[in-house]
């Protein structure tokens, strides 16, 4: 069974398909990685300011003079050291971006004026303590990795539809069933989908997160989301969970993707004779929530929200119910993962087997 394993292990990544599907999306997770940190910008309010490199200088700068936990004081001393000087002119001092902390206290405590707007912490993020320090770089690294695993699903899909499609008959087929029968040469096609899916998972995780450590450094990974810039603090998670935890949910629904995706794949591989056909298939299924009239606040939106594209963009899974509810229910999606590539697998095998033996 090992040799059978590895047999298909083979024949996925020596697919040229596969070999460009793949270094397309690590191709991708680099310059989105990369062209996040060019074009970060900064300004600390007095004579600092600079972009790249430089601006995560400056936003890690003023971080660590504020860093620690968000209490009113803190506020009121923020409000102080960043008040605005000069006629804004009618711009809403929410729009005004010039560091990353700034932005966070601006959106959340200060009035049309530039004034303080009356709130409290507890008022604005309820009676949890919130850490605050330099977390705008993971953020960006985390909504780029969304993009990243999106592509990486597509690329699943393209690397798994060869592995039933067009192998009812032929020499492959000849060798996988001569000598332990079409079941064993039917697992083997499984058990190794299952772990290129998962590792080309792993390997796209490795170098979005590898980038983003050796581009912002740990900074900022025991933060809280919450206090996070104007990007970030409407249709976010509304969670107070650290940085670090943030990323291991998205590891987490990033591999149960893969198994979804996997599922997916593998089931119209086996449906269609044809590999284009199975392709369009797979990422019609796969896209289908893009276009499906299901409002978020549908009772329905909580089944549609546990399909694979949701399990890469993470964001609305992870936000649905109550506060700790959402993350509940994001926990919820790997148990569906694991059901839809057993079923997807199962599927794949009974049709493939049954060709088979015709």
């Amino acid at each position: 069974m090992l040799k059978l394993v590895e047999f298909e292990l083979k024949k996925i990544f020596a697919r040229r398909s596969a070999q460009l599907a793949l270094a397309a999306v690590l191709l991708l997770s680099v310059l989105l990685g990369v062209s996040g940190y060019l074009n970060m910008y900064a300004f600390d309010g007095k004579s600092q300011e600079g972009r790249g490199g430089e601006a995560v200088r400056i936003d890690k700068e003023v971080a660590a003079h504020y860093a620690g936990w968000l209490t009113d004081e803190k506020v009121q001393q923020m409000l102080a050291d960043m008040q605005l000087q000069g006629d804004l002119h009618g711009l809403n001092p929410v729009y005004l971006y010039h560091n990353a902390i700034q932005s966070a206290l601006f959106v959340r405590f200060v009035d049309l004026d530039a004034g303080w707007n009356g709130q409290t912490v507890a008022g604005v993020f309820g009676a949890e303590p919130i850490k605050i320090g330099y977390i705008l770089g993971w953020l960006t690294s985390s909504q780029n990795l969304v993009k990243a695993l999106v592509a990486l699903a597509l690329a699943i899909i393209i690397m798994l539809v060869p592995v039933f499609a067009g192998e009812y008959e032929g020499v492959n087929n000849l060798i996988l069933t001569s000598r332990r029968g079409p079941q064993a040469g039917c697992l083997a096609k499984i058990i190794a989908a299952l772990l290129a899916a998962v590792g080309v998972t792993l390997l796209t995780l490795a170098v979005n997160l590898g980038l983003a450590l050796a581009l912002y450094g740990t900074e900022g990974l025991d933060c809280s989301i919450l206090f996070a810039p104007a990007e970030f603090s409407e249709n976010y998670i509304p969670c107070n969970i650290s940085c670090a935890q943030l990323l291991a949910y998205q590891i987490l629904l990033a591999l149960g993707s893969a198994g979804s995706v996997g599922g997916l794949g593998l089931l119209f591989s086996a449906l269609c004779r044809s590999q284009l056909a199975a392709f369009g298939a797979a990422v019609a299924v796969y896209l289908l929530p893009v276009v499906l009239p299901v409002a978020e606040s549908s009772a329905l939106f909580r089944l549609v929200v546990l399909l694979p594209l949701y399990q890469a963009q993470f964001v609305a899974l992870m936000s649905v119910g109550q506060l700790s509810g959402g993350l509940l229910y994001a926990a919820l999606a790997m148990p569906v993962a694991l059901a839809s590539f057993v079923a997807g697998a199962m599927l794949a095998w009974r049709i493939f087997v049954n060709q088979q033996v015709c």
